[in-house]
């Protein structure tokens, strides 16, 4: 190739129509992903929707936890406090439009489930930790609404639901039979 067929078509308009097109383009990436950017897992919530489909699949915010009740102050949202799980795993409760629900969320933020959960009060205790079956304590930990009325050390389940670590998910558990310990109850419901 001669070097005047290499400098066919870039003489300056052709240059200033190409940084042109890379700037457009640019600007184009920025304000895109701006929106993207500034996503977490609250976007696509809304009252008297499926909370769960909107939140799973989601990033959590690295804002403050003040600064995000306040941007979703419409869903009336509440942090309730949160545990860690395991090194890859932790879980928040959130107070959202009126019902409260735990969210699992790996080490990169991502929500991997979310479950609604059942109301409790001092009668009907949450309850987050390890459970006993036939006398033997269970692999796992376990977030259950208790039975609050047997005053032992060891107290009945109403509902359960097992938190699956390898796949980040609650597994719903069949109540019948299993004890937790009054140790585990949330200290909002009575516990310490």
């Amino acid at each position: 190739m001669s070097e005047r067929d290499a400098n066919v078509g870039i003489g300056p308009l052709a240059v200033e129509c190409t940084v042109k097109n890379w700037a457009w383009l640019l600007a184009f990436v920025l304000v895109a992903s701006s929106g993207a950017a500034m996503a977490d897992e609250f976007q696509k919530v809304q009252c008297g929707s499926d909370v769960p489909k909107a939140m799973i699949g989601q990033r959590s915010s690295n804002g403050t936890v003040m600064a995000t009740e306040k941007k979703y102050g419409t869903l009336g949202l509440k942090d309730l406090g949160g545990d860690t799980i395991s090194d890859s795993l932790s879980s928040v409760n959130w107070l959202i439009c009126g019902a409260e629900y735990i969210v699992l969320t790996d080490r990169g933020g991502l929500v991997r489930d979310v479950l609604a959960f059942p109301i409790h009060s001092k009668i009907s205790p949450a309850f987050s930790g390890v459970c006993q079956l036939n006398g033997k304590e269970l692999p796992g930990i376990y977030v259950a609404v208790l039975d609050g009325m047997k005053h032992d050390d060891l107290v009945p389940v109403r509902f359960a639901w097992k938190i699956d670590q390898k796949q980040a998910k609650f597994i719903k558990v069949p109540a019948e039979g299993l004890l937790c310990p009054r140790s585990g109850i949330s200290t909002v419901d009575g516990g310490h």
